[in-house]
């Protein structure tokens, strides 16, 4: 049963993030997913930021974050393995919190002029969450392809190195008429892990040994 959960907690924390990504551009005028980041659906002058930042977002990082810390338990584990999941529940679960209680200025201000507060904090764990998550997605691979090799551990090294490289085309490309593609090809790596975690625990039984 407990299985089960840890499943639906990685299912339902992506599907939120998607949808929710998918009905803020929708619902806001002149939107555009290729050009736009994702934040600008639920920035602070948006009409419908505020529901969308406490219905969906905040619930959607919640159960990542919970998926990623009891995901651990399914796993023999190394060092390695624990810094990485932790570390992805940290900075991609807990995160998506922060940066939705802490939401961009209107087009997230992009030029940085006279930034509000929550746009500087909202800058700041995001550049966390882009610098370590894809580093940390490496490490479970690497972890796991030390104590128990698999095609996930495989699976984890190649979609951690694929959004290190992601990252390294938005933050070279941030003025790009194409910013809003490059985000969404390295959210599109680290949400693609999760599904992959999320059917792989579902498919084998809970590890007690712990290395």
């Amino acid at each position: 049963m407990k299985r089960t959960f840890v499943f639906y907690c990685g299912i339902l924390g992506v599907l939120l993030f998607v949808a929710t990504s998918l009905l803020g551009g929708y619902l806001i005028e002149d939107y555009n997913i290729l050009k736009h980041y994702i934040s600008e659906t639920y920035s602070i002058d948006t009409q419908y930021g505020w529901a969308l930042r406490m219905y969906v977002y905040i619930p959607s990082g919640i159960l990542i974050a919970l998926f990623c810390f009891l995901s651990v338990n399914y796993f023999k584990t190394s060092k390695w393995t624990k810094i990485g999941f932790y570390s992805i529940g940290f900075f991609y679960g807990l995160a998506t919190i922060v940066v939705s209680i802490f939401p961009c200025d209107s087009g997230c201000n992009r030029e940085f002029i006279n930034p509000s507060t929550s746009q500087i904090i909202h800058n700041f764990i995001g550049a966390l969450t882009y610098l370590f998550v894809p580093l940390s997605i490496i490490l479970v691979g690497i972890g796991l392809k030390r104590v128990e090799p698999s095609q996930f551990a495989n699976r984890s090294i190649l979609l951690g190195g694929s959004s290190a490289l992601f990252v390294s085309v938005l933050m070279m490309n941030a003025n790009s008429e194409y910013v809003g593609l490059y985000q969404r090809m390295v959210e599109s790596a680290f949400l693609v892990w999760i599904v992959l975690c999320a059917v792989t625990i579902k498919n084998k039984a809970a590890v007690t040994e712990k290395i």
